[in-house]
């Protein structure tokens, strides 16, 4: 059987049943929703959460499905976080195309709306945070085609419910389908778009992923899912839709119009850019019959576990290929999993550690800060990154400042051209914390010897604390 969304879930409570709670009461899809996830993030808590019922809609919702990078690594396979993004680099490398199916074998043409059919108001569409413009759709991966080609292009933006037939299109100036649809607008063309709701997390996984190009994504998905992602014909617009989605949204970008749009909480946790942007106008919903909703808990941590898991493996893979020697990549949390990169490597000549930043800046506009360290520092483990910068970097010598390049519009502190006005530029910095080379001498960390450390078994020399036996030698008695 084909892989989705049920296959997945499915899956996840076979092996890791405690990560999936349902809530049965109706809830609210103004606010409540999104607080019931956040209160279990305040308690450090992060499971799937199921809510069957949301006011004013019969189809259920998922949320928080991306906030473990544990259950992401289980959709692809992986047996760790740190196997996981070489996985996701591997598959890269080895794309797997789409394949077209008929109707008949689409889950997703079980229900087909078209026209003033195609309500959105049938949809559980949440209001998330407190100055959010309104309810947002933020787990769709949009598939549009590059003008004058045959080249597909996805990727995840957010999008305002601006009427039961229009949804608001916001997306960073630096996303590839943002010049897609700038190529549209210059030759004052529309744009065909499809957005799919409720898939494998491959899907999303391949929609966030850093491709050299216009395109790929579908063919990534197919690598993330190990078998081809299956795709049928849209109802009215040109365009191939994932065929095992919950939902598809068709509808067209039309050229130079424009609505006002947001605030929305975003991935920094802040609200940042509001203003005209373009919108679509929708023109057809297909569904299964009975679909489940997915929404993203947006500026929260599934907002950035599931941006940055496959954005890891694209790194490491493009990072790889500046610099051969790269042993492992992370986004950290401390950096809302975008703005921070820590890259570990093992350094064979001057100057990698900067070449290793840059392929970083390239593939991943948002990132702001790289940390670059040998080999023996745990990128995944942040005390001992900041323990290398402590000990093997020193700012006259080791710092490069990049300004007025191209970063994350969302980003609160991004400027424009006079920095007077915000823009889509930031400062990037590289922190070289690697060892100089021989013949520097550079000196030893002290810790035991390797050998006798790995030849430890601790189950063999502890055991529990003896409140009766062990008190006697410590009272001297």
């Amino acid at each position: 059987m084909a892989k989705d969304l049920r296959t997945y879930l499915q899956d996840l409570v076979e092996k890791r049943p405690q990560e999936v709670v349902v809530v049965d009461r109706e809830v609210d899809w103004r606010f409540e929703a999104s607080a019931v996830v956040e209160k279990f993030e305040r308690e450090e808590k992060f499971p799937l959460v199921f809510f069957r019922k949301i006011k004013g809609s019969e189809i259920p919702l998922i949320i928080n499905l991306g906030a473990s990078y544990e259950r992401l690594a289980l959709a692809l396979g992986s047996t760790s976080v740190e196997q996981m993004e070489k996985d996701l680099a591997q598959m890269e490398r080895n794309p797997i195309p789409p394949r077209e199916v008929s109707r008949k074998d689409a889950p997703v043409k079980e229900v087909i709306l078209k026209g003033d059919q195609a309500d959105l108001d049938l949809l559980p569409v949440l209001t998330h945070n407190e100055f959010d413009a309104g309810r947002y759709i933020n787990a769709a991966a949009m598939i549009c085609k590059e003008r004058g080609s045959s080249v597909c292009n996805m990727g995840i933006y957010r999008h305002q419910k601006q009427g039961n037939r229009q949804l608001g299109l916001m997306i960073n100036p630096a996303n590839h389908a943002s010049y897609v649809r700038a190529e549209y607008e210059d030759h004052n063309a529309s744009m065909e778009v499809a957005l799919a709701i409720g898939h494998h997390p491959a899907l999303n996984l391949a929609a966030v992923t850093k491709q050299p190009g216009i395109g790929q994504e579908l063919e990534a998905a197919g690598a993330f899912l190990g078998e081809p992602l299956e795709m049928v014909k849209a109802e009215t617009v040109d365009l191939l839709v994932p065929a095992r989605a919950e939902i598809i949204i068709e509808g067209v970008v039309a050229p130079h119009k424009r609505q006002y749009e947001g605030p929305f909480g975003e991935w920094p946790h802040y609200y940042y850019k509001e203003g005209d942007q373009p919108f679509i106008e929708v023109t057809a919903m297909t569904m299964r019959r009975r679909p489940i909703y997915q929404s993203i808990h947006s500026a929260h941590f599934e907002h950035n576990i599931i941006g940055a898991a496959s954005r890891l493996g694209s790194l490491y893979r493009r990072i790889k290929e500046a610099v051969p020697s790269i042993k492992a990549v992370n986004l950290p949390l401390s950096g809302a999993a975008r703005s921070h990169c820590y890259i570990s490597l093992k350094k064979r000549t001057e100057g990698e550690p900067k070449q290793a930043a840059l392929a970083a800046f390239i593939t991943e506009p948002a990132i702001k800060h790289v940390i670059v360290v040998d080999e023996d520092i745990d990128v995944f483990n942040e005390t001992q990154v900041l323990w290398a910068l402590a000990m093997r970097f020193q700012a006259d010598r080791d710092l490069a400042i990049i300004p007025n390049i191209i970063g994350s519009h969302l980003n609160p502190t991004a400027y424009g051209y006079d920095r007077m006005e915000k823009g889509p530029m930031e400062t990037k910095l590289i922190f070289d914390a690697t060892k100089p080379l021989p013949p520097y001498e550079f000196p030893k960390e002290a810790k035991a010897p390797e050998e006798v450390v790995q030849g430890i078994a601790l189950q063999q020399y502890v055991r529990p604390f003896d409140p009766v036996k062990d008190l006697q030698v410590i009272r001297g008695s």
